[in-house]
């Protein structure tokens, strides 16, 4: 699929019918499912769970993961509290992550995309 293909489809998803567990535990939705079969951007996903014991982070129920793809293929992974509290961030030196940005939402170890709730 192409960004764009990805991008329209991303946004039929409105909810969830099921959750699928990753190796380190949290649970994410179909939405998500469908982002990182696609966009083969399962790394994505290990990112937000390996965020999960940081201490800065692991106590926050409701969590925002805002990755920004730079045009050098550099990308910078925010993480907050969801009222512009950055609790930590991540510089990654390369991606091939088809999407310019993407947001994450992790709540209560259960991580959906915004258009889900």
């Amino acid at each position: 699929m192409t960004p764009e293909q990805i991008k329209d489809e991303l946004r039929n998803f409105t909810g969830t019918e099921h959750y699928y567990k990753h190796p380190f535990g949290i649970l994410f939705s179909d939405g998500l499912k469908f982002l990182c079969d696609e966009a083969q951007c399962y790394w994505l996903l290990d990112l937000v769970a390996s965020y999960q014991v940081e201490e800065s982070v692991m106590n926050e129920p409701f969590q925002v993961f805002k990755l920004t793809v730079n045009k050098d293929h550099s990308a910078l992974v925010e993480i907050s509290d969801g009222n512009d509290n950055i609790l930590q961030h991540q510089f990654i030196e390369y991606t091939d992550f088809c999407l310019d940005e993407m947001i994450i939402w992790c709540i209560d170890k259960i991580c959906i995309l915004p258009s889900e709730y």
